[in-house]
């Protein structure tokens, strides 16, 4: 660590360089960018499955919460990972020439409203909700033992 600089690093084999974050993000593999390109669940979904957050993927259904198109639904048409965005259905622009191209839309600006579910998006629900399941009962007390110990004292 420099002299004088708060030390804000917790791992030691991530690097905090923008250069190679930069680098990093924009060398990312198909396989890396379906992870980063991942939306938000709705509220009836994230109680429903109790996750945050999926990778994105063509049938799933969205709204669009921020920019010009907000409150603005649709299914997701196609997942264009060069180019980090998604087509939605109806969002579309016409060109000077008259032909209608899908407009971009940054996957982190839309909100999952209904997922495409098959054997492995349950799979993948099923792995991210057991941790948190397993964290849920971890450090806590039920009404019983919190009795049990005034009790005692």
């Amino acid at each position: 660590q420099q002299q004088g600089r708060a030390a804000m690093k917790y791992a030691a084999g991530v690097s905090s360089s923008r250069r190679k974050s930069r680098k990093a993000h924009f060398t990312a593999s198909s396989v890396d960018r379906r992870k980063i390109m991942s939306a938000s669940l709705s509220q009836e979904l994230r109680a429903k499955y109790s996750v945050r957050s999926v990778p994105i993927r063509k049938d799933d259904e969205v709204q669009v919460v921020r920019g010009t198109y907000k409150n603005r639904e649709g299914k997701v048409v196609q997942v264009y990972r060069k180019k980090w965005v998604i087509h939605i259905e109806r969002i579309t622009r016409e060109k000077t020439n008259g032909a209608t191209v899908a407009v971009g839309v940054d996957p982190s600006k839309v909100v999952i409203t209904k997922l495409k579910l098959d054997k492995d998006r349950k799979a993948l629900l099923e792995r991210k909700n057991r941790g948190k399941a397993a964290e849920k009962g971890k450090g806590k007390f039920t009404e019983a033992e919190v009795q049990a110990m005034a009790e005692v004292d």
